[in-house]
């Protein structure tokens, strides 16, 4: 990326923080991507959908209408949609719960990408953007339902959300063992820095 990009000019980052407490290890990769990105010349805009009272539930009024791609949907939901589209890049920063999304940030995708937004057109409104996933998850990565997270990442989110609205470059990143369940001390310190190296990798492919 080129460094010499002015405040004005900078590409967007947009990071999607879906977890309701500020202390957890979402919270905290997420303000650790928001740093590595920021140091590569990217202007942040950082979305924690639970600080900013943001409410998954669906309603009448984002209902799509498929006989009208220009439907104007509710305010809240234009003014996510705004940073969506404003953003070069989008990172989403999440905990794996029951093999899936957290209900606020699937609610986040059910409201907001919606019909005529993001998907619906002859050319996409995310035609130009980037994507990365980046999951937290209980399991260990050699636990025998791993399998279910590579599947929900690379099925579901990679190509049932970011390349069905047309978004064509997605990348996708688990943490395993996010709870460094039975360790202590040292194993466990060493640990949690291997997880961060690899958060790290994986924001870095972005810059």
């Amino acid at each position: 990326m080129n460094r010499e990009h002015t405040a004005e000019t900078a590409p967007t980052a947009l990071i999607v923080v879906s977890h309701h407490r500020s202390d957890s290890l979402t919270s905290a990769v997420a303000e650790r991507a928001a740093k590595r990105l920021a140091a590569g010349g990217y202007r942040v805009d950082v979305l924690d959908l639970h600080e900013e009272g943001f409410d998954p539930r669906g309603r009448v009024a984002d209902e799509p209408d498929y006989g009208n791609r220009d439907k104007v949907y509710s305010p809240e939901v234009h003014r996510h949609i705004a940073r969506v589209h404003a953003a070069d890049v989008i990172v989403a920063v999440f905990p794996i719960w029951w093999f899936g999304l957290p209900a606020l940030l699937k609610g986040w995708i059910d409201r907001v990408w919606n019909y005529g937004l993001t998907y619906g057109r002859s050319k996409s409104p995310m035609h130009s953007k980037r994507m990365l996933w980046l999951a937290l998850a209980g399991l260990a990565e050699d636990d025998p339902n791993a399998d279910l997270i590579h599947s929900m990442l690379d099925g579901t989110l990679r190509r049932g959300i970011s390349e069905f609205c047309g978004i064509p470059e997605v990348h996708t990143a688990a943490l395993f063992d996010s709870e460094a369940q039975g360790l202590t001390g040292a194993d466990r310190d060493r640990h949690y820095r291997e997880l961060f190296a690899k958060a790290d990798k994986a924001i870095d492919r972005m810059i």
